[in-house]
């Protein structure tokens, strides 16, 4: 189980893993306003035997400005009552697109593995990382890897080893999701 959002295109997953106030939530639910299939904003339940991404869509808690990014960038978003003065600011929960609820029994396959920053001011800066390097960032976004032992490394190890690794620095999200889009493999 990782901690990422996760999207799929034509049967291929996009797993974004990142630590809270990374923009990862934020970026999955403008990413699910463009086509993409929201799978998770916070989990990314990963099988052991097969290897593929089992979907858990469920509302998405955005906190402060994200709320308003997200309603400017799809206005027929539903984004329930607002909880302000929480610990994490103001937080508002994003339902979950009805497709995806729809087809949350359909599985799919790791493709891409992007590390999110959120970086006010910032061009799209999607860089590719080694097989070692993304390997060793999953692992720390891993709530059960250490608890697994064995298990957890084959997973991990499995999921690098058919997935393309890259980290990404963004503040604009049309600009992101053109360049998520044009990812390579991606079945256009």
């Amino acid at each position: 189980m990782l901690h990422a959002a996760v999207l799929e295109r034509h049967g291929k997953a996009l797993i974004l893993p990142a630590l809270p106030g990374s923009g990862k939530s934020t970026l999955a639910a403008a990413l699910a306003q463009r086509g993409w299939r929201f799978l998770s904003d916070e989990f990314c339940l990963i099988h052991p035997a097969d290897g593929q991404v089992i979907p858990i869509p469920r509302p998405t808690p955005l906190k402060n400005e994200s709320i308003a990014v997200i309603r400017n960038f799809a206005s027929d978003v539903f984004i329930g009552p607002l909880f302000e003065k929480t610990r994490k600011g103001t937080i508002g929960h994003l339902r979950a697109p009805a497709a995806s609820i729809e087809r949350m029994k359909e599985t799919a396959t790791p493709t891409w593995i992007v590390f999110p920053k959120y970086q006010s001011q910032s061009a799209v800066m999607l860089e590719p990382l080694s097989k070692s390097a993304a390997f060793l960032k999953l692992a720390t976004n891993s709530f059960n890897y250490t608890l697994l032992g064995d298990t957890g490394f084959k997973a991990i190890k499995s999921i690098i080893n058919t997935c393309d690794g890259y980290s990404l620095c963004y503040s604009n999200l049309d600009d992101v999701i053109t360049q998520l889009d044009a990812l390579p493999n991606n079945g256009r």
